[in-house]
């Protein structure tokens, strides 16, 4: 067991960005899950009171108490299907995105587009007449804001960049991209998980300005980027200062 726990801190260690971002997902998850059944065996519910402080509430008065919820939500997860899809789309595209523009932009991408996601999910429904009733009660939870955000980002990039769709139809990386979104569109005319799919196009929104700004020469991701840079470096263990002793030396006249 000790060695698992080994193997997978030297993955995070050691991993680039895209394993340390699947790595945190899957890492909640399971939590959760933990917690789901540490309920299930003493007739509890924690898992519901981690959900309450980690998902992103509509409501701004219980947002305001909670404003850590617009970036925790981007890696909670609650059903295996909904984490195994946005990990297999976040592994696929984020390796295409990387060979690009590489594992710091993708990270920023990641949480840039997550909290656009989050944000737009959070204006809609105060927005808009027709969430009213949902807006005391509603959260968003998942990564697929930030997950679309890389995806349309390297389709951007890369947009005539070859793909197998379900291991067997060959298109260009635009027209999976573009499937996606209409995807969300359909959905969302439908009333079918509006608040997930308000955040999807928040996220892609995000991904296709700030890449295309990027191959125009200007990136508006830089200053973030940095920031968290300083903030990894919290992290990183101080290199020990080695004291040397030399003796001293005489000399006789």
């Amino acid at each position: 067991m000790s060695g698992i726990r080994e193997e997978i801190r030297n993955s995070f260690r050691e991993g680039d960005a895209l394993n340390r971002l699947i790595l945190i997902n899957l890492a909640v998850f399971l939590f959760y899950y933990v917690l789901k059944i540490i309920g299930n065996l003493f007739q509890a519910s924690p898992e519901s009171h981690f959900i309450q402080w980690t998902a992103l509430p509509s409501n701004l008065s219980v947002l305001i108490t909670r404003p850590w919820t617009l970036v925790t939500y981007m890696f909670l997860h609650e059903g295996f299907m909904h984490i195994l899809f946005n990990m297999l789309i976040l592994f696929f595209t984020g390796r295409i995105f990387m060979e690009y523009m590489g594992g710091r932009k993708l990270l920023s991408i990641y949480l840039l587009g997550g909290l656009a996601g989050g944000l737009l999910y959070v204006i809609f429904y105060n927005i808009f007449p027709g969430f009213q009733e949902q807006l005391a009660v509603s959260n968003n939870r998942g990564a697929s804001a930030g997950v679309m955000a890389v995806l349309i980002g390297a389709a951007t990039y890369a947009p005539r960049f070859p793909v197998k769709l379900f291991f067997v139809l060959n298109l260009e990386f635009r027209w999976v991209a573009l499937l996606l979104l209409l995807m969300d569109l359909i959905n969302l005319g439908d009333g079918n998980n509006m608040g997930g799919h308000i955040a999807h196009l928040g996220g892609a929104a995000l991904g296709y300005f700030a890449v295309s700004r990027y191959k125009n020469g200007v990136d508006i991701t830089e200053g973030f980027s940095k920031f968290m840079d300083n903030i990894a470096n919290w992290f990183k263990p101080k290199p020990k200062i080695r004291k040397v002793y030399s003796k001293a030396r005489t000399s006789a006249d």
